[in-house]
């Protein structure tokens, strides 16, 4: 059988599963729709969180920054990893505890102010339309190349999908549907992986594969091997960084921070019965997602070694059906500059004649590899089942911040819980349509968005809840005030540095590096912009009223591990 015919069975069969869990655990109230009834087991809540954390971001776009960034890529692996961590231990049992299930809801009630409420809700909208927009655009680049369709088809075809389970099931379907697409995502991830090491260097365990010997005869080490292909080409040392020291801090502080304050991992923590098992979730999640983050490495290692081999320096009427194939996508392009009809693949831009979108270096790795065509539908099940379960988790995160933050605590308090449901179902429409709007005109290749929705979490949710936690005499004043100018400053800086709003445009970015403050790029501005939130909360906290005396006993109770079973009902 085709690959095409392989990935209409294979993707058919999983988008069946999801639908018909969707239809199996619909939700019948708000209590389903925003925490799936608060009574999902830790071993499942585990799993549906790994899925809802590793979106397309992780399984399609993290080995292909590595594959293309080699050691400059760490920061992603280390940001990401490091704040679920953070998330896990600093922040889901107190928030738990608190008994808030939405970030907005948490600072609303926290802050005693209904304007702390609105600007929160402010912030989730902007961090988790930046975020899905990264994830409508993973579904469009695989559906591109398997389904044979154009991207912008392909983002239609996930947009029905997800609103599909997303607002019939709540986080009730949403939940047993991620513990079905990390059994997917995962399964899809590591059949190739193990495959290609087996190829390569003859031992079926990647991560150790990425450090042995290839099986050429040579004796050679395959990262030495990789070097010595990258230098050959004018690139730098693949295991050589060229990201300054600050930079590379600035990154993998705010992927670590913005990750602690993303409000669709966090909500994940109230769908168990007591804090206990949310701390039991958190520890096995991490557990699932660690076989991904640790073999994520070793595919980008693979992709591009098997990428140089097959492509430098070759005939281009040789290149084999894979090449073609993604040609027709447009997210690899050929452009013969010398006209010799070879494929010369090199650092210096000029002489360069192939580009390639790092997004294709997953999905196309098992087709470079000559793997079987199962295989290859596998990743682009695995791809889909990445994205949209992360999807998903956002577009809730959306509708519940319109429909509970917004209508039910601030528009209208007296609003019935079928009114509530249908205004939250309502918002998710609205979120899909928008989120496919995004995927279709996307800001750059799917991690870098994420990275940016990362930051934008960092500069406004992760002084605001911490100081939240941890210092009971924050005020609402502050968390406002640092918020406000936190989220200011980074789309400021995202605007002006990643988009060239203010200098020419896009096309201008490239000139405007020597311009970056402390030379810290867009991806890694979260950090300053989380710091500025952080003086500017405590100055003006300094200079306006202590909060009330109920709200300070509040704060001192959430952080007492005594009698910390069941979370106060909503």
């Amino acid at each position: 059988m085709t690959v095409q015919v392989w990935t209409y069975i294979i993707v058919g069969l999983t988008f069946a599963l999801y639908i018909g869990i969707a239809i199996w655990s619909r939700a019948g109230s708000t209590k389903e729709f925003y925490v799936a009834g608060g009574g999902v087991s830790p071993l499942a809540n585990g799993m549906a969180t790994a899925a809802d954390w590793m979106s397309a971001a992780s399984f399609i776009s993290m080995a292909g920054i590595i594959s293309f960034a080699g050691y400059d890529g760490a920061v992603y692996l280390m940001g990401w990893t490091g704040g679920y961590v953070l998330l896990a231990l600093l922040l889901a049992p107190y928030l738990r505890k608190f008994g808030k299930f939405t970030v907005p809801d948490f600072i609303g009630d926290r802050y005693y102010s209904s304007g702390a409420r609105f600007v929160a809700v402010i912030c989730a909208l902007i961090v988790s339309f930046t975020y899905v927009a990264g994830q409508m655009r993973g579904v469009g680049v695989v559906f591109s190349r398997f389904l044979e369709v154009d991207i912008n088809t392909g983002v239609v075809i996930g947009m029905v999908i997800v609103l599909f389970y997303a607002v019939l099931g709540g986080m009730k379907g949403i939940t047993y549907t991620q513990v079905a697409q990390y059994c997917v995502l995962i399964f899809a991830f590591m059949v190739p992986a193990i495959f290609i090491s087996i190829q390569m260097t003859g031992n079926p365990i990647p991560q150790l594969g990425m450090g042995g010997t290839v099986t050429d005869g040579s004796g050679a080490y395959l990262l030495d091997k990789l070097n010595g292909l990258q230098t050959e080409l004018g690139f730098d040392e693949y295991t050589n960084g060229s990201k300054s020291m600050m930079d590379v801090f600035a990154i993998t502080l705010a992927l670590m921070v913005g990750t602690a304050g993303l409000p669709h991992v966090i909500v994940r923590f109230f769908t168990v019965k007591k804090v206990r098992d949310a701390r039991k979730s958190a520890g096995l999640a991490l557990l699932f997602i660690t076989i991904l983050y640790t073999t994520a490495p070793a595919v980008a290692v693979f992709a591009k070694t098997n990428l140089i081999e097959t492509v430098s320096n070759k005939e281009y009427t040789e290149m084999p059906q894979w090449f073609k194939n993604w040609e027709k996508t447009g997210l690899l392009t050929f452009t013969d500059v010398n006209n010799d009809g070879k494929i010369q693949y090199v650092a210096d831009k000029e002489a360069n004649e192939l580009k390639i979108d790092n997004d294709i270096m997953v999905l196309a790795n098992p087709e470079i590899a000559n793997l079987p065509g199962w295989v290859i539908a596998l990743v682009a099940a695995g791809a889909l089942a990445a994205a949209l379960s992360t999807a998903a988790g956002l577009l809730l995160v959306i509708s519940s911040s319109i429909s509970h933050d917004l209508i039910k605590k601030m528009i209208n308090p007296n609003i019935s819980e079928k009114g509530e449901l249908w205004s939250a179902r309502g918002a998710a429409f609205v979120a899909v349509i928008i989120a496919g709007y995004f995927g279709i005109n996307p800001p750059g290749f799917v991690a870098a968005v994420v990275a940016l929705a990362f930051g934008l979490a960092a500069a406004s949710f992760f002084p605001a809840i911490i100081l939240g936690i941890f210092y009971k005499k924050m005020n609402k004043e502050g968390a406002i005030s640092g918020m406000i100018v936190g989220m200011l400053f980074m789309l400021f800086y995202m605007l002006k540095f990643k988009f060239g709003i203010f200098d020419g445009g896009k096309e201008a970015v490239d000139s405007l590096k020597d311009s970056w403050w402390f030379g810290i790029s867009p991806e890694g501005f979260g950090t300053v912009a989380m710091i500025i939130n952080f003086v500017v909360a405590l100055v003006v906290n300094k200079f306006t009223p202590e909060p009330p005396a109920d709200v300070q006993e509040i704060v001192e109770n959430i952080r007492i591990p005594s009698g910390a079973g069941e979370a106060v009902s909503h």
